[in-house]
């Protein structure tokens, strides 16, 4: 028989203090066996300083980036979840932000898209967040409507037919797309009806439900999903917004549909944990949304009580033009740290080495890095971050003995 699983205070857990991922000073030992060159830089390289966010001290700026994994029945998070989650847990990642998650079964981008929308899948998520916990990492959950870009198939399965509608027989939704008005993302994604006030209501409430359900499942943080052409961001771009009532037209108008989100969120969202949003910062076509546009939003939403935001781009119309290059949408990032400095900056988009992160957080382009693909191919990440930097590091113990060497010995 297999020995019982001891669920709250486990043998790892009473050693993980300092946890994985904190700058510790150096022993002797290590710096003698080439674990370490000497101390630790003083002060601190940025990417390794602690950032406080309201009642929390997040460990090091180097966060994990929400990413769709579409590993979901009914939006229950799996053992993949655990899994995958974990991994960075476990491998030192100050903040690590759970995948867009769906706050109504219509919200969700594919029918394998987890989610939120019933008490059900508290249960699930729980178990992710306690286990991250035990390491050391803040977890947030990244809250979404998919709007008009919903009912789509997976990944995995582009290039297989020849279209992306996920259909009834795909566990689709296609009767019940909607937006804020009738206007397709594509000829490859449904048209989809025009969200009426009643509409609009209804899922404010849904996400304001589906942050009681992340309080209780013991998230941190919430990001809100204001990018990528979902539903929040179809309401603030002009290009995907033709209303003609209180919520499309003017600027005001538009961002009024995520403000009274974020409203309606802090009413219940606990006052010691922080809240986030990710922004497409532009559109990248004329006559769309702008890093200008985002800087008054970034002032608006500081002060209805958002910590940060996060600056991503695009996603909202296939007329967009991306000048793709590494950290292309860092000076995103910068503009909004710049002219609002009230509020906390994110910067994320094809950061993929640790002279990067130095570069960003060092000149102060942003306050923390959200790496996304740069995780999925090295979960270390971390850590190899820190030893290009020179910084040491706390590793978790079952994993110390692959400490990198500075210098080759036989210990």
């Amino acid at each position: 028989m297999s020995p019982a699983i001891i669920k709250s205070q486990d043998f790892y857990q009473s050693q993980a203090n300092p946890s994985p991922g904190t700058a510790i000073e150096p022993p002797a030992a290590a710096i003698a066996q080439g674990f370490a060159q000497g101390p630790n830089p003083n002060p601190l390289p940025k990417a390794f300083q602690p950032l406080t966010i309201r009642n929390y001290t997040i460990k090091n700026r180097i966060w994990v980036s929400p990413m769709c994994t579409y590993s979901s029945d009914d939006g229950y998070a799996t053992d993949f979840h655990l899994a995958h989650y974990s991994q960075y847990a476990m491998r030192g990642a100050g903040l690590i932000v759970v995948e867009a998650t769906g706050v109504l079964p219509e919200g969700r981008i594919t029918p394998n898209c987890l989610g939120i929308w019933k008490d059900e899948h508290v249960e699930n998520l729980s178990r992710i967040v306690n286990h991250a916990h035990k390491y050391g990492a803040v977890m947030g959950i990244q809250l979404g409507h998919s709007g008009r870009k919903g009912s789509t198939i997976p990944l995995h399965l582009y290039g297989t037919r020849d279209t992306l509608h996920a259909s009834d027989s795909d566990g689709g939704w296609p009767n019940n797309v909607y937006g804020p008005s009738p206007i397709a993302y594509d000829d490859q994604h449904y048209t989809p009806r025009e969200m009426t006030i009643a509409d609009i209501g209804a899922v404010q409430q849904a996400f304001v439900d589906a942050a009681v359900r992340a309080d209780k499942a013991g998230f941190d943080v919430i990001e809100l999903h204001g990018a990528h052409g979902y539903l929040i961001y179809e309401f603030l771009s002009p290009l995907s917004n033709h209303r003609t009532d209180s919520y499309g037209g003017s600027f005001d108008n538009r961002v009024r549909f995520l403000v009274e989100i974020i409203r309606k969120i802090r009413q219940v969202w606990p006052k010691e944990k922080p809240l986030f949003v990710r922004v497409s910062a532009t559109d990248w076509v004329e006559g769309g949304w702008t890093i200008d546009d985002t800087v008054a939003l970034a002032r608006i939403v500081s002060a209805e009580g958002v910590d940060l935001v996060d600056c991503s781009t695009a996603g909202n119309d296939p007329r967009q033009k991306i000048p793709l290059a590494p950290g292309f949408q860092v000076p995103f990032a910068t503009a909004v740290k710049e002219q609002v400095p009230e509020i906390l900056t994110g910067a994320v988009g094809l950061i993929t080495k640790p002279s990067q992160v130095s570069e960003i957080t060092q000149n102060d382009k942003a306050d923390v890095v959200f790496a996304a693909r740069e995780f999925l191919r090295n979960p270390s990440f971390v850590l190899s971050t820190a030893h290009e930097l020179g910084v040491y590091i706390k590793w978790a113990n079952q994993y110390e003995r692959g400490r990198v060497k500075t210098k080759y010995s036989f210990i």
